[in-house]
């Protein structure tokens, strides 16, 4: 399994991101799949998840509203399109396979999301 995230950055309060993971390794297709954020010094919170067939997304209360989930199964991609962004927002953002996933689900590196003035 590899996950790789892309689309973090700096961006303004009530600006927007798209972030994007590429997935290789299993049947992409087969597999619900979850964004998750660490923000500096908290554990890992799940933000949105979405079936495989699209059919069913879950968000996080912080995110609901805001951020929307989606994927591309002929592209091998799930998106995250994350608009009114708030400082809060702030932490590194994890593709990670499965959805509800595990705690032990294989997940990727990270990409950076810094919401500043």
């Amino acid at each position: 399994v590899q996950l790789v995230e892309s689309g973090g950055g700096l961006a303004q309060p009530g600006g927007s991101l798209r972030l994007s993971c590429a997935a290789s390794g299993f049947t992409f297709s087969y597999w619900g799949m979850t964004w998750a954020r660490q923000a500096p010094g908290k554990g890992l919170e799940w933000v949105s998840g979405i079936y495989s067939d699209s059919s069913r997304a879950y968000y996080a209360d912080s995110a609901k509203g805001r951020f929307t989930i989606s994927r591309d199964n002929a592209k091998n991609t799930v998106y995250l399109q994350m608009n009114n962004l708030k400082p809060e927002d702030t932490a590194l953002y994890y593709c990670v396979q499965g959805y509800p996933p595990s705690s032990n689900s294989p997940k990727g590196l990270g990409t950076q999301v810094t919401v500043s003035s």
